[in-house]
């Protein structure tokens, strides 16, 4: 029993570690060294080449090392029937919840503003507002969004969640497709987008969209580049509609050195890492699907492809 791995060459030796550990019986392999690809029946990767994952025959299932499945999603030449399952686990659902809150209670403590004075030398208090003043909304309540939510309620905010379908949490307004979209994004001081990648969510944040937003709004972009255009966004930034952002996620990584973003006022810019995938929690996710497979089940967590998430 092997399995492929695929993945930045600093990660690797911390998922070897972990699989030793957790499932010694498991051989595991790199990615350019397979060996006889008969013998491969997992695959744990990130963005593998169109169609490479056909070289191997016996594949059972593939794994997607981090939450967003995009990378596999739109590769039409998948091995066809094998499941391809999305990571969920709890180091990685709570590395995003830190982000998350503590981005909100960035730009919910004007604390865009009081880098400006800082730099400008100037002293000089806001008066603050009251968490249950403040309006946050959520794009997308899944795993991941769904936890940051009931951490956020947890700090007396105002909590709204917006997706494809209806869903209900507790202490959290839900509104539900394109007809609910408008209306939460009117009642949202400080906007979270943590969608998947689909056709219908690309370019989701953009003029018309971003319009919606009351004025002074803060927008937190940790889903996928693609969903935001960028050019529509520095220009309700630079209008003074939008009070401030947090961006993680951009439609070209890394970031070019020319982007504006970088030296804007308005803008917090980190590099892709609003959760990162640990290989010592998230291998105990993996080990738990292959070890459900093994014994005739169904892996969790499987990936509607045509779906996009």
């Amino acid at each position: 029993m092997a399995l492929i791995l695929k993945t930045d060459i600093e990660r690797g030796d911390s998922w070897y570690r972990a699989f030793r550990t957790l499932m010694p019986e498991l051989e595991l392999r790199e990615w350019d060294q397979p060996g006889n690809p008969e013998d491969i029946e997992y695959a744990l990767i990130w963005a593998p080449p169109r169609g490479a994952l056909r070289r191997f025959p016996n594949l059972r299932a593939i794994f997607s090392i981090g939450a967003g499945i995009d990378h596999l999603a739109s590769d039409p030449d998948l091995p066809p029937g094998v499941p391809v399952v999305r990571m969920v686990e709890p180091g990685l659902t709570a590395g995003m919840s830190e982000f998350v809150v503590m981005s909100v209670l960035y730009h919910h403590r004007f604390m865009i503003e009081y880098a400006q004075q800082q730099r400008a030398h100037v002293w000089r208090e806001i008066e603050q507002i009251p968490a249950r003043r403040r309006r946050v909304g959520i794009m997308g309540l899944g795993v991941l969004g769904g936890d940051a939510a009931d951490k956020l309620c947890g700090f007396g905010f105002d909590v709204a969640g917006w997706s494809r379908s209806a869903k209900t949490r507790p202490g959290v307004t839900s509104f539900h497709g394109p007809g609910g979209l408008v209306p939460f994004l009117n009642r949202t001081d400080i906007l979270v987008c943590l969608l998947p990648l689909t056709a219908q969510t690309e370019d989701i944040l953009n003029a018309e969209t971003l319009a919606a937003l009351p004025r002074g709004a803060a927008v937190i972009s940790v889903g996928r580049g693609r969903q935001v255009v960028e050019e529509d966004l520095l220009a309700a930034l630079d209008s003074d509609h939008l009070s401030g952002a947090t961006l993680d996620v951009f439609r070209t990584e890394p970031l070019p050195p020319d982007s504006p973003f970088w030296d804007h006022p308005k803008v917090v810019v980190t590099p892709h890492i609003a959760s990162m995938t640990i290989a010592e929690t998230a291998a105990e996710a993996v080990v738990e699907n292959i070890r459900r497979i093994e014994a005739g089940q169904p892996p969790l967590h499987v990936v509607d492809l045509a779906r996009g998430y």
